[in-house]
């Protein structure tokens, strides 16, 4: 054993003897915490994730006698590489995550470092009061990792970046000191110099610094607002009240750990509106900044034709991408304020007479509507991830994307650096605050190759003089990290370098504070994620990965952004919105399996306990396949995982029980039924089964129908004789409506039959899904085989097939297809297959359908399957009631019912099935008026609904009646 493993060891004894929090040093989850959202990996020496004040100040003091350092963490979006390193790492997302204080009379409140800006600007909301600062990472970006990096966003030209909104900081230092750090007249802080004591010391050298640099600070720090590269001495030369909480603002975890923040806080906007103009000519948007400037506005954001294009390509944004008008190379949002609605709006309206009678620009709608300024902001924010979910091995990299360059030299500036990129042969892609001269230009680059390594090198370098020769920074936002680091001398100058340096030493004398960054960094080139020494292991996979191009690729579309870690919206990713653990986030996920994929967890990685235990709370909901801005299939990905380690451990009782459920319900279904249901009613079963295979006892499984939809189908048309000549629909026989709930089944008939249609049932054998979700995949495509030659039967027939279950219909449209090996029957049956809502809209809007619909309830409250939310929307079915006079229609954000099919069925997971549930769509339903109908197309939301709520949800299908059809179907 190393001396090295060995103080480790010790390391990680002491630190589990005194925290209460959590403590690791499994490699699977440092590997996890080896990466940001930068091009950067480093493995850090462990992990602790502090419960409280008393937990980091004993971590610190315990790695500061080992003499390890100390790297604090948030939310991990860093894009340079500041919150990675062989460090021991304190992340503050999961437990230390409250609002302490809050005065409104003041605006200021007082926050602990984890807590997410969105979730305390919700919670400030009622007041009319915001914490400004906005990254487009601002819904799961940690207020502590805003102020380590002095974070800004769209809103800076207006709010200026977060050191003008800190008014305070509790700061811990690696030695134990303790600083509560506020601003002081010149009187009290001569006082606070006084005396023996380490603050009194820190006082007077920080004094004694600032005064030995005040004029080089004044000569060489960068004449733009947004910078924030080196430490922010230029925040004490213009001004008697100091403030040392400014220092540690953009400090990026070099100089102490924030243990508290108090902030200032901004009274919200009352009226916004937009201009969106539109652009021919990358330059010619970027010179119109200028004079768009010149109006007042509190953005002005910019998107290049690359991001647009993936936008429209992004099952997420491609509907929130209409307000682009033809194919632009460029829009600019331009944004306005105002006190009265007409105020703001007249504002963008005359920034777009003026772009118009100037000649600038080719289309300049103004937005007034939230429904309109939405969809605007949103493809904004997920820009950077749509990026980076460009489909290839290069991708749009961060390394000089953070300059902010002084407008009046800004075009001249970005067509220089286009031609530095497009010289090499490499494409480019670029976006955001043109309005402060801050446009993310990223290389499109692939780090496996050192061609490609020495490209982005030679860029980097030529860029950067680039910025010192039109007097820019550096660091615009992003910060220093290891990427800008190594400029930091020759930028600055060795004199500020020198005083950077001698500030990192008084506040850390032993070099344990996040070290290598800002200050004594190594080479941009040094502990890349994807270098030259990447190399993936051969594995032969069931699924054909046509879209993303493997396993691997698939992978590798996680960039680290962390979309994934949001928790006040969506369905992604309901376990970590239920447990705030990185491992259970969709990018602790992908990171788990790229180091297992690449070696880099040992010869056992794809087939290890690990890495099973890490894929275990995936739902499999396909929140991530929507939601994440890389489209990365989390569901698809465990699938092939578990056939992997199927493979090399076996099956247990339970995984073969849940796979073979849809055959089991064939058998059981029927004369069977009331025997078998009245012995799965019983305790004694429940508590056996629980024990036999590890379904809770606290749960019923599901009953078995007396009559499956087949049987009731052919008895109904036999004795009925019916001859109709209507169009014909073929309505898919899942197991759910067919053996569970076959009233489900004949409400869709009955739905079709009076919208006009004919209805065949296609009682063609299973989707496979149970088998899909819990990885038999060779099973499920060999058997899925079956079901899509016969669904492709009556496709060629002409008939359109219809299900009424969602995650049936996505194992058809998505996930059987990519398993058949004949890709024509895979293309079509996935192009046939239709959601039965999405199909009647989608016959409404093309002129074959026209008919009116009534409801049972005057009033529903719907609840969005995962998966129908992912793959097809629930935008038809609401169109459907919507059309309905007088009708009241809800759709509660409601995030995942838990259930997730098995999932909350098995034992160890009842407790985690519940808290999900309850995040969101518990409450609401127990909120929802008794004369509302609940509405859940999920066989299992439905169950998941009335085990925890007691209220009995319906399928749509089951609520809705055409009638009295003027002209029938056609």
């Amino acid at each position: 054993m190393s001396m090295e493993t060995g103080n480790h060891q010790r390391l990680e004894a002491a630190l589990s003897g005194e925290i209460k929090g959590n403590v690791s040093f499994d490699p699977q989850i440092l590997g996890i915490y080896a990466t940001d959202a930068s091009i950067y990996q480093i493995e850090p020496v462990g992990l602790v994730c502090p419960l409280d004040e008393a937990d980091v100040i004993a971590a610190v003091r315990i790695a500061a006698e080992h003499g390890v350092s100390i790297l604090p963490r948030g939310g991990g979006t860093s894009l340079a590489g500041q919150a990675v390193g062989q460090s021991l790492v304190l992340d503050f997302s999961r437990h230390m995550n409250r609002i302490l204080e809050l005065n409104t009379a003041e605006r200021w409140v007082r926050v602990q470092p984890g807590v997410v800006r969105d979730e305390l600007n919700a919670a400030l909301a009622e007041h009319g009061l915001q914490f400004a600062p906005d990254p487009a990472t601002a819904s799961r970006a940690n207020i502590g990792g805003m102020v380590g990096n002095n974070t800004s966003g769209t809103k800076s030209i207006l709010y200026g970046k977060t050191v003008d909104h800190v008014v305070g900081l509790k700061v811990l230092l690696a030695d134990g000191s303790m600083l509560d750090l506020a601003a002081l007249s010149p009187a009290d802080y001569e006082a606070k110099t006084q005396g023996d004591s380490r603050e009194a010391g820190i006082y007077r050298d920080f004094k004694s610094l600032i005064d030995a640099h005040r004029d080089e600070i004044r000569e060489r720090f960068p004449k733009v607002m947004r910078r924030v590269g080196g430490y922010c001495l230029d925040e004490f030369t213009e001004t008697d009240t100091w403030n040392l909480a400014k220092i540690f603002v953009g400090s990026e975890g070099t100089l102490g750990v924030t243990l508290e923040a108090t902030l200032n806080l901004e009274p919200l906007p009352k009226a916004s509106a937009l201009c969106v103009a539109h652009f021919d000519d990358v330059i010619d948007a970027i010179r119109a900044v200028v004079p768009i400037v010149e109006h007042g506005p509190s953005a002005v954001e910019i998107l290049d034709r690359t991001v647009m294009n993936m936008g429209r390509k992004n099952r997420e944004t491609a509907p929130l991408c209409e307000f682009i008008e033809g194919d632009p190379a460029a829009v600019l949002i331009n944004e306005f304020y105002g006190d009265t609605q007409d105020e703001a709006t007249g504002k963008a309206r005359r920034l777009a007479e003026s772009l118009r009678g100037d000649g600038r620009g080719y289309a300049w709608p103004v937005m007034s509507e939230a429904k309109d300024k939405t969809p605007v902001w949103e493809i904004r924010k997920k820009g950077l991830g749509l990026m980076l979910g460009m489909k290839g091995d290069r991708k749009p990299l961060a390394f000089i994307e953070d300059a902010s360059i002084p407008l009046d030299v800004l075009p001249e500036y970005i067509d220089r650096v286009l031609k530095i990129v497009t010289d090499t042969g490499r494409d480019v892609a670029m976006y955001a605050h043109a309005s402060v001269g801050v446009i993310h230009v990223r290389p499109i680059l692939d780090l496996r190759e050192q061609e490609d390594i020495e490209l982005m090198k030679s860029i980097s370098e030529e860029t950067f003089k680039l910025v010192v020769q039109y007097k820019g920074s550096w660091s615009g936002e992003h910060g220093d990290g290891l990427v800008r680091s190594p400029y930091n001398e020759r930028f600055f100058g060795s004199k500020l370098y020198g005083a950077f340096k001698s500030l990192k030493s008084l506040m850390d004398p032993d070099g344990l504070m996040n070290p290598g960054k800002i200050v004594d960094a190594a080479p941009i080139d040094q502990n890349l994620r994807y270098g030259t020494v990447y190399k993936l292991q051969p594995m032969k996979t069931a699924f054909k990965y046509r879209e993303d191009g493997s396993f691997a690729a698939s992978v590798e579309m996680c960039t680290g952004v962390g979309e994934c870690r949001k928790s006040t919206s969506g369905t992604m990713c309901p376990s970590y919105m239920a447990t705030r653990d990185e491992r259970h986030s969709t990018r602790g996920r992908a990171n788990a399996l790229r180091m297992a994929m690449t070696g880099q967890l040992g010869p056992e990685g794809m087939t290890s306990e690990t890495l099973h235990e890490t894929l275990a709370l995936c739902l499999s909901c396909k929140g991530c396949k929507r939601e994440c801005p890389s489209n990365v299939d989390m569901a698809k990905l465990k699938s092939e995982f578990l056939q992997q380690y199927y493979d090399k451990h076996g099956t247990t009782m339970r995984d073969k029980a849940i796979a073979g459920a849809p055959e089991m319900a064939r058998r059981f279904s029927g004369l069977m039924a009331p025997l078998i249901n009245g012995i799965q009613r019983t305790r004694v079963f429940r508590g056996l089964l629980e024990r036999a295979a590890g379904f809770s006892a606290r749960r019923t499984l599901p009953e078995y129908s007396r009559q499956s939809l087949a049987s009731w189908f052919t008895s109904r048309v036999n004795g009925n004789g019916h001859q109709l000549t209507r169009p014909k629909v073929a309505l898919f026989a899942d197991t759910y409506i067919n053996y569970y709930e076959p009233k489900v089944g004949r409400a869709a008939v009955e739905l079709l039959e009076s919208c006009g249609y004919e209805v065949v049932l296609a009682d063609v054998g299973c989707c496979q899904r149970t088998r899909i979700s819990h990885g038999f995949l060779r099973e499920a495509k060999h058997d899925g085989s079956e079901t899509m030659k016969k669904l492709d039967q009556l496709i060629q027939r002409g008939l359109p097939i219809v299900v009424c279950e969602p995650s049936c219909a996505s194992a058809l449209v998505d996930d059987l297809p990519d398993l058949m090996d004949d890709d024509t029957l895979a293309a079509r049956v996935s192009d046939n297959v239709h959601m039965i809502d999405a199909f009647l809209m989608h016959e409404i809007e093309e002129g074959r359908l026209n008919c009116e619909f009534e409801m049972q309830s005057p009033s529903v409250l719907i609840h969005g399957h995962c998966h129908q939310k992912a793959l097809f929307g629930t935008d038809a079915m609401k169109d459907i009631f919507g059309s309905i006079t007088d009708s009241d229609v809800t759709e509660v954000d409601s995030g995942c019912c838990g259930m997730a099919g098995s999932f909350g069925y098995e034992s160890e997971h009842y407790d985690i099935s519940e808290t999900i549930g309850e995040q969101r769509l518990f409450p609401a339903v127990r909120a929802a008026s008794k004369s509302s109908q609940i509405i859940a197309c999920g066989f299992s939301c439905r169950h998941q609904i009335e085990h925890f709520t007691g209220r009995r949800a319906v399928h749509w299908v089951e609520s809705v009646r055409g009638k009295a059809a003027k002209k029938g179907a056609s």
